[in-house]
């Protein structure tokens, strides 16, 4: 049996309950060695093989998986944040689909969610955003082209943007280029949740500036909209003492 195995954003407490036990039952750990804390390792067995896959091809992972497989071994793929965000999981699963291998996902913490920890941010604010848009600037990988940055920017939603802390001023053109001011709050959080995070706070006419002062180039999320700065939302309706739920009566009918 494979696991794909959510990492989580860096903090090594901040793997599942589920993900640890997977790691320390694991025959084989095959890990994203540029990306995953290494401290993670210490929670596995002391005949687990362990692979590096940051120098390995998609070809080289499989046929690992493959061997493992085949001697009847536990095989934990071990993936940063939540492997279903950019982690590119879905072309290892087909080759195990057409090898007849079976595998389960385990999922991860995100860094989106520990950069809105390391902010103490809330994404969606009544009357300022409910929808959050996770996305990322084309580079050598490209992105559709109705996803283009410009496109999501129209939204005005809170969008979240991975990948791109190295193009921060072709992206804040991009964002406007879409309709959000120059003055648009934006966030640049480096390392979320690892010992050296680092959170800056900024516009997204200053980002560019902000990534260059603050030498952040890469490993970095971009967080841009009104919710960053968490200003001029209203109220939520669910713990509102006229508002009534299924556990609770407006307060004037008691």
């Amino acid at each position: 049996m494979i696991y794909f195995v959510g990492a989580g954003s860096g903090a090594v407490d901040l793997i599942t309950v589920r993900g640890q036990r997977l790691l320390q039952q694991a025959d084989v750990i095959i890990y994203a060695g540029s990306l995953v804390n290494p401290m993670l390792l210490e929670e596995k067995k002391p005949d687990c093989e362990v692979f590096n896959s940051a120098k390995m091809t998609l070809e080289e992972v499989i046929q690992v998986m493959k061997e493992a497989d085949q001697q009847g071994k536990m095989t934990v793929r071990l993936h940063t944040g939540d492997p279903s965000i950019y982690g590119a999981v879905r072309e290892q699963m087909d080759c195990l689909d057409q090898a007849g291998i079976p595998y389960e996902s385990c999922p991860g913490v995100s860094s989106f969610c520990g950069a809105a920890a390391a902010l103490n941010l809330e994404y969606t604010l009544p009357d300022v955003s409910q929808s959050v848009i996770i996305t990322r600037m084309a580079g050598r990988t490209p992105v559709p082209e109705k996803e283009e940055i410009a496109e999501f920017a129209a939204h005005q939603a809170t969008m979240v943007i991975f990948l791109s802390a190295g193009m921060l001023e072709e992206l804040a053109e991009r964002l406007t280029a879409g309709g959000y001011q120059a003055d648009t709050p934006a966030a640049l959080v480096y390392k979320a949740t690892w010992p050296d995070e680092k959170t800056c706070v900024c516009t997204v006419g200053t980002l560019a500036e902000t990534g260059r002062t603050q030498g952040i180039s890469k490993t970095a999320l971009v967080i841009v909209g009104d919710a960053v700065t968490h200003s001029h939302y209203r109220r939520s309706d669910l713990y509102h003492p006229d508002f009534e739920t299924e556990f609770r009566k407006p307060s004037g009918s008691r």
